[in-house]
């Protein structure tokens, strides 16, 4: 795939915060836009702009946003933990529904926003690669993590390229101290899926989500190298500012990766089964 500008993106989750960073940005570089809001309705930004709505559990509301693209970013889904019926509707159904309309309009790629709390579960003390296993800290990070699965099904099966996000601390600036491992800037996000749209890849690999940041849980080395990221902004510049407020994690969410995801109906030792012996 090239790197020239006029890639044929559609954008699902447009309505959304990262939907909302990335809509100007992705026409700025030059590519023809199809943007889903989901439920919203979208004003387009310019002439290289469309938008469509509907619920992408439905084929035709999938037709709508996909018909004469290349590439999916899929964005839209639940973001946050929520009860298992809903992450199973809008992260898993949803998703197979995206996935199987890009099989029936030859989409090339799918560039998937997966999650660090598909990993959430690792202590902090450790730096993962990117083939560390999945540990989910709940319905959520699950999703995801059965999402990069699907994306790999989809390439091995169908020959539909992917390239996962896990996207850590998506936010303006970084406010807390875990955000100064997990951080993603913003113009480091648009850089990232610019780089997931265009990039020639091996068929299907993923990507840690986050700035240039010396305190990441996260070794993005070889996984950026592969599509040619190289993040310019660092959570180490309001590192000073954050490290003379109080951390507000608890003391367990404070030593896992995913925060407070983790301690979300959680079990503490003293309350989880006995193994004698």
């Amino acid at each position: 795939m090239s790197e020239a500008a006029g890639i044929r993106v559609a954008l699902s989750g447009a309505g959304g915060q990262i939907g909302a960073v990335l809509r100007p940005r992705l026409l700025a570089a030059g590519h023809v836009l199809r943007s889903g809001g989901g439920p919203t309705a979208l004003t387009p930004l310019s002439e290289a702009e469309t938008v469509t709505t509907g619920d992408l559990r439905e084929a035709d509301a999938v037709d709508r946003l996909l018909a004469g693209t290349d590439v999916l970013v899929h964005m839209a889904g639940t973001s946050i933990e929520k009860p298992l019926p809903e992450v199973i509707e809008n992260n898993l159904v949803a998703l197979r529904a995206v996935y199987e309309g890009a099989r029936r309009h030859g989409l090339r790629r799918v560039v998937f926003a997966s999650s660090n709390h598909a990993f959430g579960m690792h202590a902090v003390t450790e730096r993962l690669g990117i083939d560390a296993p999945f540990r989910p800290d709940g319905f959520y990070g699950l999703s995801k993590a059965w999402g990069e699965l699907m994306g790999q099904m989809y390439w091995d099966r169908h020959g539909i390229e992917g390239v996962a996000l896990r996207i850590g601390s998506a936010l303006p600036r970084p406010t807390e101290f875990r955000h100064l491992s997990t951080w993603l800037g913003h113009d480091d996000l648009a850089q990232l899926v610019l780089r997931s749209i265009a990039a020639a890849i091996p068929g299907y690999v993923a990507v840690w989500g986050a700035s240039n940041n010396p305190r990441s849980y996260w070794d993005n080395t070889a996984a950026a190298a592969a599509i040619g990221y190289r993040p310019t902004q660092s959570a180490e510049d309001w590192a000073e500012e954050i490290l003379a407020q109080e951390n507000p994690l608890d003391p367990i969410a404070r030593t896992l990766q995913g925060g407070s995801f983790t301690t979300i109906d959680y079990t503490p030792d003293a309350e989880r089964p006995r193994r004698d012996g």
